[in-house]
């Protein structure tokens, strides 16, 4: 199979040195595509140029045959899944994503005391529910979910209904930055897991085998 993976935060431009973002690593997607890889799958990663992912990491994933193609802004983002996903038998969209971006972009860098002192914020499309509305009935779909843990699997399985992904993978908002995670797995089918809590590195094993599973691999 084909995946396409995608990692790390986007950084949304307010003028040519800042931006809003976000903590997310990236660990998460980078391993999936580990795991994605080592388990013979071919794969493309969508690494987001705000990830912690040191050089070393990054060459090694290339060395393992990892296509990574590196974005910045969720235009970008959103660019690069219309021009892959087509090619690919399964989508899992660990980015995080900003949910909101500046409505107008300055040119010039900002100085103190310069207006706005407001920034505008419009929303950014819904990239993972716009490829399930894309899909071919050959193509899975994985979403992800990161929540309070009060409200963390309600909120899960509505997003799986709203965004009509194939799955989605619940994990508790303090698993950002952090270098464990318990994730929780829903299916559209109805099938549901939970390991426990584990090391990022051992989530992407995890997470392919479920995969595989749903979509009856060997």
């Amino acid at each position: 199979m084909r995946y396409l993976i995608t990692a790390g935060p986007t950084r949304e431009p307010i003028d040519p040195v800042r931006f809003i973002s976000n903590r997310s690593s990236g660990r998460v997607g980078v391993s999936v595509a580990r795991a994605a890889r080592a388990a013979g799958h071919g794969v493309t990663l969508l690494l987001g140029c705000g990830a912690s992912i040191g050089k070393d990491e990054l060459e090694a994933l290339i060395v393992e045959g990892v296509l990574v193609i590196h974005f910045d802004a969720s235009t970008e983002l959103q660019q690069e899944l219309e021009r892959a996903w087509p090619a690919h038998d399964v989508l899992v969209m660990a980015a995080a994503v900003a949910d909101y971006r500046p409505s107008d972009v300055s040119d010039a860098k900002l100085t103190r005391g310069q207006s706005p002192t407001t920034l505008a914020l419009v929303p950014t499309p819904d990239l993972v529910a716009t490829a399930a509305a894309n899909k071919r009935d050959d193509q899975f779909v994985v979403a992800f979910a990161l929540e309070e843990p009060a409200v963390l699997h309600e909120n899960a399985k509505r997003k799986l209904q709203e965004k009509r992904v194939d799955a989605i993978v619940a994990n508790p908002i303090d698993t950002m930055e952090a270098s464990d995670i318990d994730p929780t797995w829903f299916e559209k089918s109805g099938n549901t897991d939970n390991a426990g809590p584990m090391e990022k590195a051992d989530f992407g094993d995890w997470l392919i085998d479920r995969i595989d599973a749903a979509r009856g691999a060997s």
